[in-house]
């Protein structure tokens, strides 16, 4: 879409602002979303913004599956099938709890073998090469598995979103984040646009 222009409006003292003058991208404000169901209409930014990417393609054929299946059944391609109206029903809501534990799991497993290698590891290396190396991949080793120690306490929080029914909901927007967002990112909390936005903003401004 085109970018949009910015009507020149009067400064402080009556003057207009040559600032105000300039193309501008569209910065609609945040909204927070107590219940994250809630409807909202907002000017969209388009301008700095890339497009959003293609919808997911839907497979007809597999629009009914849901009914027949348990969530653990349930593939990526049949919850993507799902129609609109169905959009975090209880199943979805119990599929993406599966994929969430089964996350939770494979970060918990990872760290027990963390403590595994550097338990066995303690041996003293006398050469001072074998020893920088082992300690930089211990280093390498610890940075990942703090980054999943991250990722671990979002992964309880989109938990805990379920159980209260916000989960698959832009917290600033309130707008389904998307199917096929939350199978690419579980743990999302923001829909593309109002991610792009947040990025956007945070690189012009630092913030």
């Amino acid at each position: 879409m085109p970018a949009q222009t910015a009507t020149p409006a009067p400064a402080r003292g009556g003057r207009v602002s040559r600032l105000s003058q300039l193309t501008v991208p569209s910065m609609p404000q945040s909204v927070a979303s107590t219940a994250a169901k809630s409807s909202f209409s907002q000017a969209p930014s388009n301008a700095l913004v890339p497009p959003p990417p293609l919808a997911v393609k839907k497979d007809p054929k597999l629009a009914n599956n849901w009914k027949t299946k348990t969530p653990a059944e349930l593939s990526d391609a049949e919850v993507i099938a799902m129609p609109d109206d169905e959009y975090m029903n209880d199943k979805q809501m119990a599929f993406f709890r599966l994929k969430l534990e089964e996350l939770k799991r494979g970060i918990l497993e990872n760290a027990g073998e963390t403590t595994e290698h550097l338990r066995e590891d303690t041996v003293v290396v006398p050469d001072p090469a074998d020893r920088a190396t082992i300690e930089e991949e211990h280093a390498l080793e610890l940075r990942t598995r703090d980054r999943e120690r991250k990722l671990l306490k979002k992964i309880e929080q989109s938990i805990q979103r379920i159980d209260a029914g916000d989960y698959g909901y832009c917290d600033e927007t309130g707008e389904p984040i998307g199917v096929g967002r939350l199978l690419a990112r579980p743990t999302a909390t923001l829909s593309l646009e109002a991610q792009q936005r947040r990025e956007l903003k945070q690189k012009m401004f630092g913030d």
